[in-house]
């Protein structure tokens, strides 16, 4: 892995080419950011909790039939990617009102939806990744009606398989954030699923312990993260058994 490019930095993670047409190498980073990179800061820790957090997910996802971008754990805050062609759109899922719908629609903050409210956003930054319809995605020509479709089942099967491991250790997953891309004409969930993408609280305390801790000045953010993760059996720091 010394021979390497970069080739994106984002606000939380640098993608290196590696000299492998197929593969690239995804560093985490202590970044944190909040307001599309308004608000910044560096927490030490983050990438390795995020990496391991990844890695756990992954690999559940992968244990029930998800096909992931994911490769292998390289280091402890590195893995290794297939190289996809994404598609410009984020799959949002919301088993309760947090966040962005209750601001839009008035909801009040924890109702719970039965069933899981669906949503896609546009990936673009400038614009403020706003909430748009499949009618729009197929005006702007981003998917085509059948990967609306897919990309939809499958967040909801992402759902069904990490819904009941949270629950299981007293966490409701509140939220989360998806995105999709081709590789080999398959498409595949090319996107982490860390504590930075989604919303997850303490089933009897509502305690926070995602990245709203850092959006909302809660405080103590790598300490919840960390926290979140031992709860869920993740060992920080270690190249996981199953790279």
């Amino acid at each position: 892995m010394s021979e390497r490019r970069q080739l994106y930095k984002g606000k939380s993670k640098t993608v290196y080419e590696i000299g492998q047409p197929d593969e690239l190498l995804v560093e985490f980073r202590n970044d944190a950011t909040g307001g599309n990179g308004a608000k910044h800061a560096v927490l030490d820790d983050k990438g390795r909790v995020n990496c391991a957090f990844d890695a756990f997910t992954m690999a559940i996802l992968a244990e029930n039939g998800i096909k992931t971008h994911w490769l292998k754990s390289v280091t402890d805050t590195e893995i290794l990617v297939r190289r996809l062609k994404m598609l410009p759109i984020e799959c949002v899922l919301r088993n309760r009102a947090a966040g962005g719908i209750c601001k839009r629609l008035g909801i009040e903050r924890g109702r719970v939806f039965t069933p899981p409210i669906f949503e896609f956003f546009l990936k673009d930054d400038a614009l403020g990744d706003p909430i748009i319809t499949e009618d729009h995605i197929l005006m702007l020509g981003l998917a085509n009606k059948e990967e609306l479709v897919a990309m939809r089942a499958l967040t909801h099967r992402v759902n069904e398989i990490l819904q009941p491991v949270f629950a299981k250790v007293g966490f409701d997953l509140v939220d989360f954030k998806l995105e999709f891309g081709y590789y080999q004409g398959q498409l595949l969930l090319g996107d982490e699923f860390t504590l930075d993408g989604c919303r997850v609280w303490d089933t009897q305390s509502g305690e926070i312990y995602d990245k709203d801790r850092f959006r909302q000045d809660l405080g103590n953010v790598i300490h919840f993260y960390k926290e979140a993760s031992k709860r869920l059996g993740i060992i920080i720091g270690e190249v996981p058994k199953w790279s």
